[in-house]
């Protein structure tokens, strides 16, 4: 499997990067999984994202062999491990980033496979989908919830992804970039959906799973799980599609604020002008409440505009920032402290 990429030195760097939190009983077995060659990159390497644990999960990643070690100074949430996680992993010179869990949820032996569509130019963001219909351990409601979250997110990020939920992924150093995680409950949701409404290309692969080692620690119910994960879907979608977003619900107020008209205007020619005032009121009010959804969708837009060109900067010195700590570094490499 050959790679476009050329990094400065002239090798091809694969990081493998892992939040944690309190993982030390999980970690030796994910990290012994992880490979240190993988075809098409001249360096592997590995590393954990210690979000404020309160056990020895760093210990237990020094005592492993990671090449590099993120901390936390306290608990800050998934999303925002992953985003030190990416910041940490393009100082660290990766050519294309790949994140796992740190409860070995995911195989360890299909990193090869999740990489292969970057390495070859076919994407920018690559997810490994479980087979969640023979998914043995998850139970028919959670099925269901999948397939409907799935569908959502697939409409949401116009793209074609079955399993939007999982976190084994790969990212090149171009879409790594341009993520910007906003949310602190979960990157998965709005990182596909950021990528789908913009310039990267996302595919994904089948991968295979491994035996559950501890319940998830992401929500405590099922339904705060659905609760948080619409309130970041709409959040996110609202960012990258806001008149859609707000034109849909004005133009109902619209129908029904005409249509109560309709009603009022029918009643006082039929019955000569008497009663049915209510209608034109509620009306009145839905047609007001339509025009004001109408004004938010545009100050949206012109806000996504900024939005757009902010991340395009934010994008761009991150690249220079880059640039100048490889150039500054040219024969010793800098990386988050191990």
């Amino acid at each position: 499997m050959s790679s476009p990429f050329v990094h400065q030195n002239g090798e091809v760097r694969l990081v493998i990067q892992i939040p944690c939190f309190n993982e030390a009983e999980t970690l030796p077995t994910t990290l012994g999984d992880l490979p240190r060659t993988v075809s098409g990159f001249d360096e592997v390497l590995w590393l954990v994202v210690d979000d404020g644990s309160s056990d020895e999960t760093a210990a237990v990643a020094q005592a492993h062999g990671v090449d590099a070690l993120v901390k936390l100074s306290n608990n800050k949430g998934l999303a925002v491990a992953f985003q030190a996680g990416l910041d940490a992993s393009l100082q660290l010179g990766a050519d294309v980033i790949v994140n796992t869990d740190a409860d070995n949820q995911y195989s360890a032996a299909d990193i090869p496979r999740l990489v292969e569509p970057i390495c070859n130019g076919h994407a920018d963001l690559v997810v490994g989908t479980r087979d969640i219909a023979n998914h043995q351990e998850f139970s028919p409601l959670k099925k269901c919830l999948q397939r409907v979250g799935s569908w959502v997110v697939r409409q949401a990020s116009a793209t074609h992804v079955s399993d939007v939920t999982s976190g084994f992924r790969a990212y090149s150093k171009d879409a790594a970039l341009q993520v910007n995680v906003v949310s602190q409950f979960t990157y998965t949701l709005e990182t596909l959906i950021q990528a789908g409404r913009s310039d990267l290309t996302v595919a994904d692969v089948p991968i295979g799973v491994n035996p559950t080692t501890r319940p998830s620690r992401l929500f405590r119910s099922k339904r705060q799980y659905v609760r948080r994960s619409a309130g970041t879907i709409s959040r996110v979608y609202a960012m990258h599609k806001p008149l859609r977003f707000f034109n849909i619900p004005a133009a109902i107020f619209a129908a029904a604020g005409l249509i109560l008209f309709g009603r009022f205007a029918w009643y006082y020619l039929s019955a000569g002008g008497e009663g049915h005032i209510q209608s034109l009121i509620v009306g009145a009010v839905c047609l007001l409440v339509a025009v004001q959804m109408l004004m938010l969708g545009l100050l949206a837009d012109l806000l996504r505009s900024n939005r757009v060109i902010t991340e395009r900067v934010l994008r761009r010195v991150r690249n220079i920032e880059l640039t100048i700590g490889n150039y500054s570094n040219t024969d010793e490499e800098s990386a988050p402290e191990v």
